[in-house]
């Protein structure tokens, strides 16, 4: 048995889908163990199939799981894992989804739409999940929607350490719209009280990844921009922002966040962007045609190796960050 066993007996045991084994590894490198053993493939018309090679039964399992593309199997690939710990007696299943499917689906802008955020958090639960660990929620709500102990992790510490070391001088944190105005406050602290901005923008609800920013609402000029959200995914609204800042005067912009969807035109539109760096986690895998020169990737599996040990130990989750 791959597990951590305390005085007590007590047995840590951690898993994971396929979709980013690299990560997973290095959490297991971070607590001083390795993955639990699983057999995981597609039958011929796509359905999966999950057995864990070593018992289970009475540990405490970790299921770690990135839901990239394709989201759908991904998701359903973790589910199937935590029902198959379900029914081989695991005495409790903690969900590690460090980007949260569904998220940005948090409530209804119109009429006849679902709230599919909360319906992947009823799934976690009647698949047999005691516990959520995820890090930077698209809306903090979300920790609402599933019926158990939710840990919000952020990513801020690992992300504002390396601004702060990396991009001395005069900085300004701008928010890509005013929705976020509170993380960027907490950025704005983390990095000594530096000046905030956010970006006025339109968006049209009929049509997905459809912004306009309009301007600059504050002070960058003379300042380093550095333009922070929770994810990238066509890359459209992180670009505008960049170029609204630079005409408002901002001497460069540092464009931060901490999911790396990169969908679609992603990649080309950071790469040609006015941005001198983008700086990222590695909560979602990235292939080698998804970097590019100005491109950083921090790692964020040692932040949820010590939320592993924390609940594995009955610690303090909230005691890993200070904001």
């Amino acid at each position: 048995m791959n597990s951590i066993t305390t005085a007590g007996e007590k047995k840590l045991v951690l898993v994971t889908g396929r979709a980013n084994m690299e990560l997973a590894e290095q959490v297991a490198e971070c607590l001083g163990t390795e993955l639990l053993p699983t057999d995981v493939y597609n039958f011929a018309n796509g359905e999966i199939y999950v057995r864990f090679s070593e018992s289970v039964r009475g540990t405490d399992v970790f299921v770690m799981q990135s839901h990239c593309s394709p989201i759908n199997d991904w998701l359903m690939e973790q589910l199937l894992m935590v029902d198959a710990l379900k029914r081989a007696s695991a005495k409790r299943i903690t969900v590690i989804a460090p980007f949260f499917p569904y998220a940005r689906q948090d409530k209804k802008h119109r009429g006849r739409e679902p709230i599919s955020a909360r319906l992947v958090a009823d799934l976690y639960k009647t698949a047999g999940a005691d516990r959520i660990i995820t890090v930077d929620l698209h809306t903090a709500q979300i920790q609402g929607f599933f019926d158990g102990p939710v840990d919000h992790l952020v990513a801020l510490p690992i992300l504002a350490d390396y601004v702060k070391a990396n991009h001395p001088g005069d900085l300004a944190v701008v928010s890509p719209d005013a929705g976020r105005i509170k993380v960027a406050e907490n950025w704005s602290a983390s990095l000594g009280g530096v000046p905030l901005a956010f970006i006025h923008k339109t968006r049209d609800i009929s049509r997905p990844n459809s912004t306009k920013a309009n301007r600059v609402v504050g002070e960058v000029e003379g300042r380093t921009a550095v333009l922070v959200d929770d994810m990238i995914d066509t890359g459209g609204t992180i670009v505008q922002a960049a170029d609204a800042c630079m005409e408002a005067g901002a001497t460069g912009v540092v464009i931060v966040s901490t999911h790396a969807v990169f969908s679609g035109p992603a990649v080309e539109r950071l790469r040609d962007s006015v941005a001198k760096e983008v700086i990222v986690t590695n909560t979602l895998p990235l292939s080698e045609d998804m970097k590019f020169d100005k491109l950083t990737v921090l790692s964020i599996a040692p932040l949820l190796a010590r939320a592993v040990h924390e609940v594995f130990e009955d610690g303090s989750v909230t005691s890993l960050f200070n904001i």
